[in-house]
């Protein structure tokens, strides 16, 4: 926790880069298991990587997963599993998933369009939710900016819940996006790399010293 946030680096793809993060200051450290992401890493190179990881809680992301498949996700060792999925599918997919890994391991994350808010069917299902961009085609990933405003006000109306802030964050922007929002808990990605599932340690550090001096 940097300046009582709790911060997640996203798309981690070597120990090297989790190495890096934790140095940083990350509570969390999360691995893509969606192939279609260019940070992707398949279930047997996070296994491979795993007993050399550093001593933090580890996050499956995965998108629209079948409950076996959640199954051989937590089997794996993950502490939280991260689903983005179709805001708008009907709400017992949602509960199968809920219903597999439990509500204190799960975190999800729905992509809905700007004028839709979480259904409430789906806000009681989870515990935490990551807010990202939206973008029609692509589940996370892109670099653009989430809607603070739309973040801020589910934040407002739902304090029992977790929320948890990404998209387009990067050191030149997050101490604003902190102030804007009130978040407490952010997810960077693109915005602390060298290239597409490679980090920059002069970003990243960058990024944890906007977050300790943020007031």
């Amino acid at each position: 926790m940097i300046n009582g946030i709790r911060l997640k680096v996203c798309g981690l793809t070597s120990l090297v880069d989790a190495e890096m993060a934790a140095r940083a200051g990350a509570d969390y450290l999360g691995f893509v298991l969606y192939a279609k992401s260019p940070r992707s890493v398949t279930l047997e190179q996070y296994r491979a990587m795993a007993p050399r990881l550093p001593d933090r809680r580890r996050v499956a992301v995965t998108v629209d997963p079948t409950v076996a498949e959640l199954r051989e996700i937590t089997a794996a060792g993950f502490d939280l599993v991260q689903v983005h999925f179709d805001g708008k599918r009907f709400p017992d997919a949602v509960a199968a998933w809920a219903g597999e890994g439990g509500t204190e391991h799960l975190w999800l994350a729905p992509r809905l369009p700007p004028e839709s808010d979480i259904p409430a069917a789906v806000l009681a299902l989870a515990g935490t939710f990551l807010f990202d961009a939206y973008v029609a085609d692509r589940f996370g990933g892109s670099g653009k900016t989430a809607d603070w405003t739309k973040f801020r006000r589910h934040c407002e109306a739902h304090p029992e819940k977790t929320w948890i802030l990404a998209g387009g964050l990067g050191p030149d922007n997050v101490d604003v996006a902190l102030k804007a929002t009130g978040a407490r808990f952010v997810d960077v990605n693109s915005g602390v790399e060298a290239s597409p599932g490679v980090k920059d340690q002069v970003k990243l550090t960058s990024f944890a010293l906007r977050l300790a001096e943020t007031r």
